[in-house]
């Protein structure tokens, strides 16, 4: 008989790091606060943070952000932008100083009692989580104008709940300061908050980590253009990958197969069916526009075709 992962009272890595031994924190004396805390796992995430803290922040009742081995002033940058926003109070900046493998062929070579395994990566970031509820967060996910609304109202309902919801997010491929690629030509909503609970652990999946959940669990499904997912064209989009090439014929992970072709079409030149091209005012940044304006904005139900060649029908 397997002993599932979250019994005990946690875990030791192979390496004998026990610095970086996990304790869940369920065994907290005096048990978890209610609330949500959102947990972000970033590396070189400086340029998102300016536009993803400040919503994520007054949304919830604690930030917690990992920093694994930024060369590009993240933690600073992640402690500037909360200083700024009056919210550092809320804030908690923790580093996690081992390599930890890409997604794909690197992850599944390592052993998931590995501090470089993506699985023990993310326990050791959540048992820092102090709240009843978590949010899984990326350092690059904005949240709009009615999504931080929302995610705020969930965040003190959900706090006593056994209940796992589903966030949508939207590809938002930014050109310059005024001009952005909005994707929605793919209906991508995953289970991004969950209860803290030894049945909502992380294990080792063939491409990546996985959240583990009870057989039956309540979910909620939150409505479209609530977050956007920020992908800088002149970056390293997919440097997380160990073959991001093989997203082109990827049947397993149709999301990140329409990441590839997307960036790729855009780096090519060309618009693919289902993806608008924004231009921001002048003064205005165009993440601040599509988050603010455009998206709380849009007509509503957001229609797409086959997701990976979507025609696009906004209908008012």
């Amino acid at each position: 008989m397997t002993v599932p992962i979250g019994s005990g009272r946690g875990l030791t890595n192979v390496e004998g790091h026990t610095d970086f031994d996990i304790v869940w924190p369920w065994h907290r004396e005096g048990g978890l606060d209610r609330g949500a805390t959102a947990v972000l796992r970033v590396k070189n995430e400086a340029p998102s943070l300016r536009f993803v803290l400040p919503p994520l922040l007054r949304a919830c009742d604690h930030v917690l952000l990992v920093d694994n081995g930024s060369d590009d002033g993240t933690g600073d940058e992640a402690l500037r932008v909360a200083a700024a926003a009056g919210l550092a109070d809320k804030f908690t900046l923790k580093d996690y100083p081992f390599s930890v493998a890409r997604a794909g062929a690197e992850h599944l070579a390592v052993n998931e009692r590995s501090v470089h395994s993506l699985a023990y990566f993310y326990n050791w970031c959540f048992s820092h989580v102090t709240t009843r509820y978590s949010w899984k967060w990326d350092g690059d996910m904005v949240l709009t104008t009615e999504g931080e609304v929302s995610m705020a109202d969930l965040s003190w309902q959900v706090g006593m709940a056994d209940v796992v919801i589903r966030f949508p997010r939207h590809g938002l491929y930014v050109e310059s300061e005024r001009r952005a690629f909005l994707d929605l030509g793919l209906r991508n909503i995953e289970e991004w908050g969950f209860p803290m609970s030894p049945d909502f652990v992380y294990s080792k999946a063939p491409e990546w980590e996985i959240r583990t959940t009870p057989d039956e669990i309540r979910q909620f499904a939150l409505p479209q253009g609530l977050c956007v997912e920020l992908k800088w064209l002149d970056g390293d989009e997919f440097a997380h990958w160990t073959n991001p090439e093989s997203f082109a014929t990827s049947l397993r992970n149709r999301r990140k197969r329409r990441e590839w072709l997307v960036w790729n079409a855009l780096q090519a030149g060309e618009v693919p069916e289902g993806v608008i091209e924004i231009t921001a005012p002048e003064g205005v940044h165009v993440v601040d526009h599509v988050t603010h304006d455009w998206l709380p904005r849009a007509p509503r139900p957001f229609q797409v075709d086959d997701p990976d060649h979507a025609k696009l029908h906004l209908r008012a």
